[in-house]
């Protein structure tokens, strides 16, 4: 703690204790080659709220996402500062190239397509997703929702809306999983199809003790962070370092049964 507060005092020089190689403006900095949009700080874009990987508790943004940029920003010598934004904004690129932040942590699944207008770290979570449904709905599978036309619900511009509507569902589509949980609950739709370690998350809540999950979709996804697209190599290869390591020494581990639950093959490389 008084290694932070000493970061904290000292984030508007350019100092040995900062490990600054070079200070930009008055806004920018870079800090042992990697190219931050604020001295003093790692500026991180995400989408609240997501837990387990992002939600606030107690006015604090807290999760799995959250812990494991913490550690970059230790290897910098400086603070995370979490900025909340739109999925959209996050994952066509436009969040990092207006220079809102340094890097995108947001669940968020690797993808081709994402990948034209974002550099990718390597994995760094393995997921699934995972339909939800009241336990009387009578629902074990997508066949099922066609079958009995249910009503489904998705989170827009999710990778899980994305599979739905593959294979012939025409969900509707809300702003975040809170909004989506919400639809469910109140009947706005009768199943909804969320990551996994999201579903799991809400399931603990004993507000949500009439749902359960109704099926297991295993697509294959694996969750990166990242940067601007050609523009922070050097961050890009920290964080890449960060998350080897977290899975090396045991950390990566204890972050997972922090946020997650047992951590049986969990580590993604």
């Amino acid at each position: 703690m008084s290694l932070r507060r000493r970061i904290v005092a000292g984030a508007g020089l350019c100092t040995a204790v900062l490990l600054v190689t070079a200070c930009g403006g008055s806004n920018g900095a870079t800090v042992q080659g990697a190219k931050l949009v604020r001295q003093g700080q790692l500026t991180t874009c995400t989408h609240l709220p997501y837990p387990p990987f992002q939600s606030t508790q107690s006015g604090k943004v807290v999760g799995f996402d959250v812990d494991m940029i913490d550690l970059v920003a230790k290897k910098l010598g400086v603070t995370q500062k979490i900025v909340d934004t739109s999925f959209e904004t996050i994952k066509g690129g436009a969040a990092l190239n207006a220079g809102k932040c340094d890097v995108a942590a947001a669940g968020m699944t690797i993808k081709p397509e994402r990948a034209k207008f974002l550099d990718f770290t390597k994995p760094y979570f393995n997921a699934t997703q995972a339909l939800m449904s009241r336990k009387d709905g009578g629902v074990t599978s997508l066949d099922d929702v066609k079958a009995k036309k249910l009503k489904i619900g998705s989170q827009g511009s999710t990778t899980g809306e994305d599979y739905v509507r593959a294979k012939g569902l025409n969900p509707q589509s809300f702003d975040n999983s809170a909004a989506e949980l919400d639809g469910l609950r109140t009947g706005q739709v009768d199943v909804i199809v969320q990551d996994y370690p999201v579903v799991q998350g809400w399931l603990k809540d004993p507000a949500n003790v009439k749902f359960a999950i109704a099926a297991n979709l295993n697509t294959g996804e694996q969750y990166g962070f990242a940067v601007k697209k050609g523009g922070n190599a050097k961050l890009l290869q920290m964080i890449n370092q960060a998350i080897t390591q977290a899975e090396q020494d045991g950390t990566y581990k204890a972050i997972y049964e922090k946020w997650i639950g047992a951590c049986q093959n969990c580590v993604p490389s």
